[in-house]
């Protein structure tokens, strides 16, 4: 597979360095916003891109945190006041969608 498009990666990272703190955008948010249906690409970015940015900020659709952070990423929620739920599933929580989400040019 090729790298991504060098200006799609920093359109990504500058996207999400927007999301305010105590909330979030998924994978699929991110992508939609910068016009491209490429959640998974998203992730990928994240992943070997990301580390200079609010990277919890950027979850699954189903409200998960990153995969192999939900630890590290924790600490940032509870810091920043982020709605969370308790789940059954790895993590023990989830970021509650509802409350938490965020898109550009929409008010809390």
């Amino acid at each position: 597979m090729p790298p991504p498009d060098t200006s799609f990666v920093a359109r990504v990272l500058e996207l999400v360095e927007d999301i305010p703190p105590g909330r979030v955008m998924t994978y699929g948010g991110v992508a939609a916003v910068l016009g491209s249906r490429g959640a998974r690409l998203v992730g990928q970015i994240m992943a070997r891109y990301g580390a200079d940015v609010p990277w919890w900020r950027v979850i699954r659709s189903g409200g998960h945190p990153p995969t192999g952070h939900e630890e590290r990423a924790l600490a940032h929620y509870r810091d920043e006041g982020t709605p969370l739920t308790p789940s059954s599933g790895v993590a023990g929580y989830r970021i509650t969608l509802a409350a938490a989400e965020w898109a550009p040019g929409r008010d809390r």
